[in-house]
């Protein structure tokens, strides 16, 4: 049943309680259930190329569970027990899936986003005490098996490297042509290599081991854009089935087909798309190794919605404005129902646009589209709420909250429960939140949760602190204001930069805006907002400015500096990167202060200390004294030091 409000929502809780449920106790076992269920449907599909006629792999639910078991017995073959880790630093591939799986099955599986650099990924090695890693075997026009090799060579804990070639999706003059263009390096590792299909051909495709019969830890995932050493959280098999669960109670059927263009290493791919397909039967196509950024993703979507008759999209604000700059053409997407948008706010204009193109183009075609605006994270294992399906969508709202998923706003001053539409942090108990046990470093977890207030229903539990400031409505509806940490502070006024970016992201040549504190002298932070442009359009800074002064309502939000960049940093998975965008404001505002002193220094980087923050570091230029530089810089909150 799904549901359309809080009542149908608090109906599915009423049923029973959640210890009650019967339901698989492993991954293996979610996935053994779906297989006998569906044994000949498609359960997944990777395809190396976007053009819509390019050749791709689908497994059917019997052949991914047979595939699963295979790979699982290779990696207890290459010593992994249940509290050991397989690792893989991968794109998007039929592998990267049986990793995912095989690795959980086997003991812990810990995705790695193949984007940082040799010294994160060795750091993300060390924390978790991988003992495999699955990479890519050397292929042009990616440096992963490079970085993977540099990496291990600083993580002596790994003790074998499974490469995946991705030689073997190739075909004609590709396949002939690769085996000679291979990139060469040097190996300072010592760790066994084998190859990933030559390796897990020698094992059967059922389990050759019992599988666990108890909940446990089954995956870490490291946390999105950082500067620097990445948080990693820990997900229980009990979490993972309570996100597949929720796929099948409330999103999908076996007869659903979604495209899930986001990376696998994100929880928003392997636990929410490839998770809820797990528990629901429903067909999940994988385009490209990478997805959204890979080529011609975004010229050939809609004819591969077409192609694979998709109902169900999965994707971001980012990734929704970029389509906006493709027509949907003859490309017959009558299929497509419910697009799934997470990852951060959807603007409201980029909403209605999207709406109404895809509307347009399907008027005479059966169903129309819904974007559904959801929320999760990485230490909840993800799903949080959702606007429903079936029911009302508040625009702007991340919906409501799913079934078991119990919410509550908390005063960051006071730490008792707000009322209706009061702003606090979000806070989240659920069957998918390891109380007090989400990082994996002790620490990590100090000050990360709330105890339940006085209320009964809230009694023994530990709430979850999202970092997210936001208010429940009387509907019950959720909505995100900002992020605690993401506030402009002007001089003790706290403004959230969601109202300047909302304003910004409604002018028609703005894909994408993103607004940030920039250091002032007498105000502490005043605000600054960086824009990326529609392609093709032309419009100057003076203007945005002016437009930007008239939609927001706030005087003190207006900003005091607006830049045109030709695009705004990002994650992998969409998200403005904001760190980028606070060390370029630093850098900017930081040397005009010592230019106007005629002080013979400048801002050489800015870096992140783990205590200090981000560190503006200075070069000399000339013949400079620390006195020179503080009676420049001494207004500024930003800490400074002499570059090495």
């Amino acid at each position: 049943m799904p549901y359309a409000n809080m009542a149908d929502r608090n109906a599915i809780v009423d049923e029973m309680p959640w210890e009650d449920r019967d339901l698989p106790v492993t991954t293996f076992g979610q996935l053994s259930k779906t297989a006998a269920a569906f044994p000949n449907r498609p359960a997944v599909t990777f395809q190396m190329f976007s053009d819509p006629g390019a050749p791709a792999e689908t497994l059917s639910w019997s052949e991914l569970q047979a595939q699963v078991a295979q790979s699982a017995n290779m990696f207890r073959d290459l010593g992994v027990g249940e509290t050991d880790v397989v690792a893989y630093l991968l794109p998007n591939t039929s592998e990267t899936i049986l990793t995912y799986l095989g690795g959980q099955v086997a003991g812990i599986v810990n995705p790695i986003n193949p984007l940082l650099e040799a010294e994160q990924i060795a750091a993300i090695l060390r924390e978790t005490g991988a003992k495999v890693l699955v990479t890519l075997k050397a292929f042009p026009k990616t440096d992963v098996a490079q970085k993977a090799a540099e990496a291990v060579a600083m993580a002596p804990n790994v003790k074998a490297v499974v490469e995946v070639d991705l030689l073997r999706y190739l075909t004609g003059l590709k396949k002939f042509i690769v085996p000679w263009i291979r990139p060469k390096f040097e190996v300072k590792h010592s760790a066994k290599v084998v190859d990933f299909r030559k390796e897990m051909a020698k094992h059967g495709r059922e389990l050759a081991f019992a599988d666990s019969t108890e909940d446990r830890v089954a995956a870490y995932f490291h946390t999105g854009g950082t500067t620097g050493m990445p948080k990693v959280a820990q997900h229980r098999y009990s979490g993972i089935v309570y996100n597949a669960w929720l796929g099948a109670r409330l999103l999908f059927t076996e007869k659903d087909v979604q495209i899930c263009p986001l990376p696998m290493f994100h929880v928003f791919a392997a636990i929410v798309s490839l998770g809820a397909s797990l528990g629901s039967g429903a067909h999940v196509v994988f385009p490209t190794p990478q997805g959204y950024r890979g080529d011609g993703v975004f010229d050939n979507f809609w004819k591969l919605i077409e192609r694979h008759k998709v109902t169900f999209m999965i994707t971001v604000p980012t990734a929704l404005s970029a389509l906006m700059q493709r027509p949907v053409g003859d490309a017959d997407i009558s299929t497509l129902r419910i697009a799934f948008c997470g990852s951060s706010p959807l603007p409201l204009e980029l909403y209605k646009r999207f709406e109404k193109v895809v509307n347009d183009a399907t008027k005479d075609k059966p169903g129309e589209l819904s974007i559904c605006e959801g929320y999760g994270l990485t230490e909840a294992t993800c799903l949080v709420s959702i606007n429903p399906p079936d029911g009302e969508k508040r625009v702007g709202s991340i919906g409501l909250p799913f079934p078991y998923t119990d919410v509550r706003i908390v005063s960051v001053a006071t730490q008792l429960d707000c009322g209706v539409d009061e702003i606090g942090e979000i806070c989240v108990a659920s069957p998918g939140v390891y109380d007090g046990k989400t990082y994996t470093e002790a620490d990590k977890n100090k000050d990360l949760f709330y105890p339940g207030s006085e209320n009964p229903a809230h009694e023994n539990v530990q709430y979850l602190r999202t970092g997210d400031l936001g208010r429940i409505d009387e509907d019950g509806y959720l909505w995100i204001t900002g992020r605690a940490k993401d506030l402009i502070i002007r001089g003790g006024h706290n403004i959230d930069p969601a109202e300047i970016e909302e304003a910004l992201a409604g002018h028609e040549a703005v894909a994408f805006a993103g607004a940030i504190g920039q250091p002032d002298a007498h105000a502490g932070e005043v605000p600054c907002a960086f824009v990326e442009l529609v392609d093709g359009a032309t419009i100057t800074t003076e203007e945005l400015m002016a437009y930007a002064n008239e939609h927001i309502h706030e005087r003190a939000a207006h900003p005091k500096h607006l830049e045109i960049m030709d695009e705004l940093p990002k994650t992998a998975v969409g998200k403005i990167f904001k760190p980028d965008l606070r060390k370029r404001a630093i850098t900017r505002i930081l040397n005009q202060a010592l230019a106007k002193a005629d002080v013979a220094a400048k801002v050489d980087s800015v870096v992140e200390d783990k205590k200090r923050g981000l560190v503006a570091q200075l070069a000399k230029t000339g013949t400079v004294t620390d006195e020179d530089v503080l009676k420049a810089l001494g207004s500024f909150t930003t800490p400074w030091a002499w570059a090495e």
